[in-house]
């Protein structure tokens, strides 16, 4: 397989990366004043992170590895961008945290990371960008101690099947090939001035979860829920207060799901 998708998709998210700071999605300013970056989803899985070990995958500029770290988590955070990766170290010394961050392609993660964590998390519009699940679920059991847990929330593949604007079904359900696009703006800013080409992938809940089994762990927890705790999309109403869905499928299809998976104690 091409890994001619890691330098464009690396590009994509380091020109992405300033209108993210500035955004309101991202609301860095309160952020930096004490404000969580984290949803109730997966709050309600991490359980007390007070004094755990946690490697965070596919970071970003390490908003909620910081806001992990809040909750006294001892956080590393990864991801492809080095950009934002370079922000996050920043943003760590500026708010006096100890957490670590790395940049680097999470298939070679094992050149750059030699230890093992009691919690792996990863969350919303992570796993798109890469090709192959089963390697991604080695590398989340190779980085689990004995008696951890992976805690995951991601946008629902149903949602991916769909055109951008939620009007018809235009790609399959099921990981058939890699999906290649020019983007204009970001889900974070409609409205900035960037055009990039990404390369991504849909996996469907089977593809996701037999990985993460076949890789030795156990599924504790499965959740599905109708909202998204973004306002990411385009054409979302705000049904609750933090809680958004399809205007015209309100209520009628899952938005995100989440698990809890454990590794068995030796």
């Amino acid at each position: 397989m091409s890994d001619d998708y890691i330098d464009i998709n690396r590009q994509a998210w380091n020109q992405k990366l300033e209108s993210h700071l500035e955004s309101e999605f991202y609301n860095l300013k309160d952020f930096m004043a004490g404000a969580s970056s984290l949803n109730e989803i997966e709050l309600g899985l991490l359980g007390d992170l007070n004094a755990k070990s946690l490697l965070h995958l596919q970071c970003h500029f390490g908003q909620d590895t910081l806001s992990l770290a809040r909750m006294g988590a001892k956080t590393t955070g990864v991801d492809l961008s080095d950009a934002a990766i370079a922000t996050a170290h920043n943003l760590n010394k500026e708010l006096g945290l100890n957490s670590r961050f790395i940049a680097c392609d999470l298939y070679s993660l094992e050149e750059h990371l030699d230890e093992q964590f009691d919690r792996v998390f990863s969350s919303y519009g992570t796993i798109g960008w890469l090709p192959d699940v089963d390697r991604w679920a080695q590398i989340v059991a190779r980085y689990l101690k004995a008696g951890g847990e992976f805690i995951f929330a991601e946008f629902h593949p149903v949602l991916w099947m769909y055109d951008s604007q939620f009007q018809k079904i235009e790609y399959p359900y099921f990981n058939r090939e890699r999906i290649e696009e020019i983007e204009s703006g970001t889900y974070a800013d409609k409205e900035a001035n960037i055009e990039y080409k990404t390369i991504s992938w849909n996996h469907n809940l089977a593809e996701v979860i037999s990985a993460l089994i076949k890789a030795g762990l156990k599924l504790e927890i499965f959740q599905e829920f109708d909202y998204s705790p973004y306002a990411c999309f385009a054409n979302l109403v705000e049904v609750e207060k933090g809680k958004y869905q399809i205007k015209g499928l309100e209520g009628k299809m899952p938005m995100v799901y989440a698990l809890k998976m454990s590794k068995a104690s030796k």
